[in-house]
């Protein structure tokens, strides 16, 4: 990997660990990079704004993580749970009744059975599994496919392993769907593994059942395994929650990892888990059993009774799809192209091209820059696969008034700012 890198740049001032940094994440220029990451671009601009308008309310649609607090049952289980002695210690792979819980779950939402013994395993949240699935298959010169724009957690650990990652764009002729005979032909020997992630985080599409069938078919053919991110699940609006594993033979090619964050406002409680297939539940049970010791069992539980309460994603899924559909009509009013999503709290919109009469936005960073900068609107923006904004409606307001009184000051806004298409 060494031969890829760009030439180390050391100086005196430098401590002697610095040659030693590993090449995949820089070697010895580790921490020399000016690359400024995204969402740092952001948090300066908004910086800015502030400074140059601190009269200005910062309308703020670029935050990614539920607003509300766990339900109050499940922070009361919690709370009981913490004094208990025998929650205290080491809970390892985790334990037996987080696990039923989750094969419950499974088995009342998508009617997909699962034993909890071999089939089911939690993670700590879902991100350290991307992480450590990788480490079950990727070997120097193989393949991940990852859908891009995407969640890239998996995609980086394949490159630490020394694999490569090869991109499928979601594009909206596709349907926001990837298209595999973008794959070459001779490329096919050294995938090892396929990461999906429906509903799809930022393009809000929904998978259909036929999609499943076509990518258990081609694992089979090709001989890779599947990975399903079903973070958002619960947040499915154009149909019922679908699990990859509903479909016939996806227990034979892959895997599904949970969260219980976007559907359940457990962001922060760090709780997840991974199911499906039995040898490669084991095969990231034994990866996890060497990286971490489990979750705080007392969180396990409370995470155990979130689950066996369907009234808190039916909730959650109902907020959402009215802050949704608000935005969507607010947006199309000022001249956004945009519908409703099929799912996810997101909403992946075609950016401005720039300014009537003014500058052009060269990418949708141009055009976020110019929105929080000029407009005091804060939105994501993503130009891995065409120019887009990315807006969430996980903003903080109190209620349904302060949910219109937000999208009547957004329409003011935008309504003025002269956008061109």
């Amino acid at each position: 990997m060494s031969s890829t890198l760009p030439e180390s740049r050391t100086d005196a001032a430098d401590p002697y660990f610095q040659r030693l940094f590993a090449d995949r994440i820089g070697g010895a220029n580790y921490g020399k990079g000016t690359a400024i990451y995204k969402f740092e671009k952001i948090k300066r601009a908004k910086r800015k704004a502030l400074a140059e308008h601190p009269d200005r309310q910062l309308l703020d649609f670029g935050i990614g993580e539920n607003d509300s607090m766990a339900p109050a049952s499940v922070r009361e289980t919690m709370a009981a749970e913490v004094h208990r002695p025998e929650n205290r210690g080491y809970a390892d792979n985790g334990i037996g009744e987080f696990k039923e819980a989750a094969a419950r779950f499974m088995h009342r939402n998508f009617g997909v059975e699962l034993d909890p013994t071999t089939q089911i395993v939690h993670a700590i949240g879902s991100k350290p599994a991307y992480a450590m699935l990788p480490a079950c298959f990727i070997n120097p010169g193989d393949v991940t496919l990852m859908t891009v724009p995407g969640y890239p957690v998996a995609g980086t650990h394949t490159q630490y392993y020394g694999g490569t990652v090869f991109k499928l764009p979601l594009l909206a002729e596709n349907g926001f769907l990837p298209d595999f005979d973008t794959v070459p032909d001779d490329l096919w020997g050294r995938v090892k593994m396929l990461v999906l992630n429906y509903p799809n985080s930022p393009t809000g599409r929904t998978a259909p059942a036929e999609f499943y069938e076509r990518v258990v078919a081609l694992a089979l053919e090709k001989e890779f395994v599947v990975v399903q991110d079903a973070a958002h699940i619960m947040l499915s609006f154009d149909s019922q929650p679908r699990s990859f594993l509903e479909t016939p033979g996806a227990v034979d090619v892959g895997v599904e990892v949970h969260s219980m964050s976007k559907g359940f406002d457990m962001i922060g409680w760090r709780m997840g888990w991974v199911c499906g297939n039995p040898r490669i539940v084991q095969a990231y049970a034994d990866v996890k059993d060497n990286s971490d010791s489990g979750q705080f069992i007392a969180t396990q539980k409370a995470a155990a009774a979130a689950l066996d309460d369907p009234s808190i994603p039916e909730a959650i899924r109902a907020k959402y799809r009215r802050r949704l559909e608000k935005l969507v009509a607010t947006l199309r009013s000022c001249g956004f192209q945009c519908e409703m999503p099929g799912g996810t709290y997101f909403l992946y919109t075609p950016a401005p091209k720039g300014i009537e009469g003014g500058a052009d936005f060269a990418a949708a960073e141009d055009a976020t820059r110019h929105l929080i900068e000029e407009l005091g609107i804060v939105t994501v923006p993503w130009d891995d696969a065409g120019a887009y904004l990315r807006f969430s409606v996980t903003y903080v307001a109190a209620d349904e008034a302060a949910e219109d009184a937000l999208m009547a000051e957004t329409q003011k806004r935008l309504s003025a700012a002269k956008l061109r298409w």
